[in-house]
């Protein structure tokens, strides 16, 4: 490994190795591993060489004897992890960068697989070979981590898509997945259950917050969108005339990029008195170069969800005596006003833009607008009635 100056730009580290031809001869090759500014050591370097040394002699006899580790540096090359979370704030929405969003993870995504990477699968896995990531210890590994049980679920998935990778790679035998081997109790059991705001609670929560997050809870009462995809939204997005609002991508700790499935990527229906609180908004709310519905007042790009769920909302909640009140609240809630409006399963999944319910969801296929609209109408009904108390006193 060694550090190569360029004439324009900072040097980058080239890792050099010698591999022999069919014809039996050494021939020297070399693979730029990346600048000085990405590795500032030369530890770092040869720690992403690891996984580009795989990478470039999986096919030989001295591949098949790699490391686990070796695996996991391969696979965060592969799916470009480090470059994902890398990337500064404000960079990475769709339409700004769709070359990069169509091959890379999304920044959560990412940030996610590097903390269960680097926390947990390669300390302990990390020095032996890919053979001896046995089911049955991986199984009691999971069960002795003090985590809950779908973090667990989380760190067996991904080492399920690193033996795919090994398998693929043709590292070991293509066979059964070893990790579909390995049972996690308790996945989809809750550890607590949700909270589901009546609507006269939530019109007394939403009193307590001021703007812009007030209308930020709103949009998550009246539509059920993520977090996420409510501070990336756009002005551009909304079409006042036909009242529909298009969903396209989220932002997490101030980095857009795609929604979280292909379905989330949907047109809903905006009700007419919903429309007016957004007007209203639109008339307080500065224009800025990225159309942002809700931009932050330091950076002009979206805000980041953590700090006002902490500041804002969950304080909101305790005045409610409620405790754990948070973003994700205020999706259940509206799934569960869906259902107290009657309305059809298709719809409600509609709505919600899930992927799918099973085979309910099949059965009913999709919703009209028009059904989704009188569906979402009467939610918005019930987030904005007037509040009795301050009829009485007018």
């Amino acid at each position: 490994m060694e550090l190569s100056p360029r004439s324009h730009g900072p040097a980058v580290w080239v890792y050099r190795w010698r591999e022999e031809n069919p014809q039996g001869k050494s021939i020297r090759k070399s693979m730029v591993i990346g600048n000085a500014d990405k590795f500032k050591t030369r530890s770092q370097a040869l720690k992403a060489a690891d996984g580009c040394r795989l990478k470039a002699s999986r096919e030989s006899e001295e591949a098949r004897g790699s490391t686990f580790g070796a695996l996991i540096e391969s696979y965060i090359t592969e799916e470009r992890l480090r470059e994902s979370k890398g990337r500064a704030p404000g960079i990475g929405a769709v339409e700004d960068d769709e070359e990069f969003n169509a091959e890379a993870l999304a920044y959560s995504t990412a940030s996610s697989y590097l903390s269960m990477l680097d926390v947990h699968i390669r300390p302990r896995w990390g020095k032996c070979s890919i053979p001896e990531v046995k089911p049955a210890k991986v199984q009691e590994w999971l069960r002795s981590l003090d985590a809950a049980p779908k973090t667990k679920g989380h760190i067996k998935a991904l080492m399920h898509r690193l033996f795919e990778k090994a398998m693929l790679w043709e590292l070991v035998p293509i066979e059964r997945n070893p990790m579909d081997l390995v049972e996690v109790k308790g996945i989809s059991r809750r550890a607590k259950k949700p909270i589901v705001l009546e609507a006269d609670q939530c019109l007394t929560l939403v009193s307590f917050i001021p703007e812009p997050y007030r209308t930020m809870v709103l949009v998550a009462i009246c539509t059920g969108l993520r977090v996420s995809e409510i501070l990336a939204l756009r002005w551009s997005r909304i079409d006042f005339d036909r009242l529909t609002m298009m969903v396209r991508i989220g932002a997490v700790n101030g980095r857009t990029g795609p929604v979280k499935t292909e379905c989330s990527e949907d047109e809903l229906p905006l009700d007419p008195d919903f429309a007016a609180v957004l007007l209203n908004w639109k008339a307080q709310c500065r224009q800025t170069p990225g159309d942002w519905v809700f931009p932050s007042p330091i950076t002009d790009r979206c805000f980041h969800a953590s700090p006002i769920q902490q500041d804002y909302i969950r304080p909101a909640g305790r005045k409610l005596g409620l405790e754990g009140v948070g973003w994700h609240t205020f999706r259940h809630t509206y799934r569960s006003w869906l259902d107290d409006t009657g309305a059809p399963i298709g719809v409600q999944q509609k709505l919600m833009r899930h992927a799918g319910i099973g085979t309910t969801m099949d059965v009913y296929g999709n919703a009209l607008m028009k059904s989704k609209r009188d569906a979402n109408s009467k939610v918005v009904r019930m987030a904005l009635r007037p509040d009795p108390q301050q009829e009485n006193v007018a």
